[in-house]
């Protein structure tokens, strides 16, 4: 296994690497990157872990809302939603229970956790 060398905000690393990802690891790390350096940029977050436990939530659903797999039918269902396990949720943003306002409120709960330090 190969070793690269990477920068995230400003911080260098070691990463193994399979001969041949190379590419694909530096546009692994290009999106890290770019992720946590806007989230730092916002100004609301200092700590890096929580930095970089955004920057993987936002990549993880940014990924989850790509994909063609049926996201919250059981979430749906035990929230009452009319349309059923079958019917028609349009997009996979509809079927996630209020993200806006779980995001809002973990952006709050981490300011506050943030102050702490």
């Amino acid at each position: 296994m190969k070793q690269m060398e990477v920068t995230i905000m400003g911080q260098s690393y070691l990463l193994g690497c399979p001969e041949g990802g190379e590419a694909a690891l530096a546009k692994a790390v290009s999106r890290v990157d770019k992720e946590m350096c806007a989230i730092r940029d916002a100004g609301r977050i200092k700590a890096r872990e929580r930095i970089a436990v955004l920057a993987a939530l936002n990549l993880a659903y940014s990924l989850s809302d790509t994909s063609n797999a049926p996201i919250g039918d059981a979430t749906d269902a035990s929230a009452g939603d009319t349309r059923g396990a079958g019917g028609a949720a349009g997009t996979p943003n509809e079927a996630l229970p209020d993200l806006d306002a779980l995001m809002k409120r973990l952006d709050e709960a981490l300011v506050q956790d943030g102050q702490l330090l």
